[in-house]
């Protein structure tokens, strides 16, 4: 037993925290199962059942049916590898050390408490399938913590994105384990596994936690024929017109003829899905297992002309046509479309069948929401930013202490260039840009050197779509929320400075 694992046991033993308790815990039938179902680039608007009028996606549908169709649902970050750490951790990933994605020294630290090492205390058996994207898995290429080392008793999964072929059938890893030859795409091959986990090789005398992360529609993209040719008509061609891309320059060059390999793969995803609960389903599992539905972040725009284009980006970007319905930006945007997306739960017996919910959920708060509903108390001493929200399931008051943030370091040091941070209070998004970085300043010392110097305000009730900037008239507003954003800024990049310093790296603490 680890010492991180002995720790959380004796905070579970010792430890209270403030919960936001609807139910009783003798009300609970038996401690649910719970599966989370993490797509990857999947736009807000890329949903039948959030307005999109071309994709069909029946199944996806009919699980916002039964459940809660949330319509203020956020990732905990703007691109995969930070959200995914938030959604394990109920931390801002900016804590443990993600600014951006896997890469160099960054990977999820094995002194993070996770969702399944905190079910673990309560007797659960825990399985990961998929994307894992917080460190490499290849332990030829490096020795980082894996899903075994996060709390999954069981897991197969990949390091990156299927990049080889449809299901990136040489890079699979069960266990610690190559797998060998995998023949299907993606979604598919991990859905399979899943389901063989569930009736195979699962404890049937235990509650389960299932985490699937599939890789579509991120690029590549690459749906079998016949669900691409769903797409391929005069009527689909004339509702793509309709579509609203974030406010994001399109390339000039014409790709239309890709947007039905798109379409194609978000029905092919659904089909796999709609497996996944025919599983469940076949199981007996339905009436006591808790399904959630989302996605890491926002769409994949396609490369315009003034980014650089080369054969990767040709053969990848240029069939993105994800969209983010009304709301502005794309991924590694910090506006609403890079951070808002798909949230669905289906929880029997516990929230109402139909229900629509517009108060925010964000990745950070499934942590919190889980260990609530089954009654553990969340670690003391460790900086939350999630807290037990099952009252947005049901559409009642959230009172959240702490504001949600969002970050991306962009780099570059044009007046053009993007914001780096959102941060929302009610319906109010207060954007900032930290300033233009210099040649003569390297990136990461930019980064932890500065704070945000400028700003605009959003009112999302009256404005989703974030055109019209408030700033110049409510000037009060913005300085209430400035100081809040300069202050978790501060506090969450350099809690995760910390985490991830290099041997003999000095640390500063950076300026306020």
């Amino acid at each position: 037993m680890n010492g991180k694992f002995k720790l959380f046991i004796c905070f579970v033993l010792s430890g209270t925290s403030g919960e936001c308790v609807l139910h009783k815990k003798e009300d609970f039938r038996q401690q649910p199962n719970i599966i989370v179902f993490l797509a990857d680039d999947l736009g807000y608007g890329d949903l039948a059942c959030y307005g999109n009028p071309i994709i069909k996606t029946p199944n996806i549908d009919k699980l916002s049916s039964e459940g809660v169709l949330l319509t203020d649902c956020h990732s905990g970050g703007t691109v995969c590898s930070p959200s995914r750490a938030a959604l394990l951790t109920g931390r801002n990933p900016y804590r443990s050390g993600f600014y951006t994605i896997l890469g160099g020294t960054t990977y999820l630290d094995s002194k993070e408490v996770t969702i399944p090492e905190a079910l673990r205390t309560r007797g659960y058996e825990s399985c990961f399938v998929g994307k894992w994207h917080l460190s490499v898995l290849e332990k030829d290429k490096k020795n980082e913590p894996g899903p075994g080392d996060q709390g999954f008793d069981y897991w197969m999964g990949t390091t990156h994105n299927a990049f080889d072929g449809p299901a990136n059938t040489k890079k699979f890893i069960r266990n610690g384990v190559p797998v060998g030859q995998v023949n299907g795409w993606y979604c598919d091959v991990i859905v399979d596994e899943a389901g063989k986990w569930l009736k195979e090789k699962r404890d049937k005398t235990k509650p389960f936690f299932l985490y699937v992360a599939s890789h579509e529609p991120h690029t590549p993209i690459s749906s079998p024929k016949k669900y691409s040719d769903m797409y391929n008509s005069d009527k689909t061609d004339s509702l793509e017109k309709t579509i609203n891309y974030g406010y994001v320059r399109r390339p000039e060059r014409d790709i239309s003829a890709n947007k039905k390999e798109y379409y194609g793969t978000v029905s092919q995803l659904d089909n796999a899905f709609g497996r996944l609960l025919h599983t469940i389903d076949s199981l007996g599992l339905r009436e006591n297992t808790i399904i959630f539905f989302t996605s890491d972040n926002g769409p994949e725009s396609p490369v315009t002309a003034d980014e650089s284009r080369g054969e990767w980006d040709d053969q990848l970007r240029d069939k993105c046509f994800g969209s983010p319905g009304i709301y502005r930006g794309m991924k590694r945007y910090v506006y609403e479309g890079g951070h808002r997306v798909p949230g669905i739960v289906r929880y029997p017996g516990i929230i109402p069948p139909g229900t629509k919910s517009s108060e925010l959920f964000d990745g950070t708060d499934l942590f919190p929401t889980i260990c609530n509903i089954v009654g553990i108390p969340l670690p003391k001493g460790v900086n939350y930013d999630g807290f037990a929200n099952l009252n947005a399931f049901l559409n009642k008051k959230t009172d959240r202490e702490i504001p949600n943030i969002w970050f991306y370091p962009h780099y570059e040091d044009t007046d053009s260039r993007l914001p780096e941070m959102e941060m929302r209070s009610g319906d109010y998004a207060l954007i900032g840009w930290l300033p233009p970085k210099s040649d003569s300043i390297k990136p990461d010392n930019w980064f932890f050197k500065y704070g945000p110097v400028k700003y605009e305000l959003y009112d999302l009730s009256s404005d989703p779509g974030q055109q019209k900037d408030l700033s110049g008239e409510k000037p009060e507003i913005v300085s209430s929320m400035a100081g809040g954003m300069r202050k978790l800024w501060v506090e969450m990049r350099d809690e995760g400075k910390r985490a991830h310093l290099l041997p003999n790296q000095a640390y500063s603490g950076g300026h306020k």
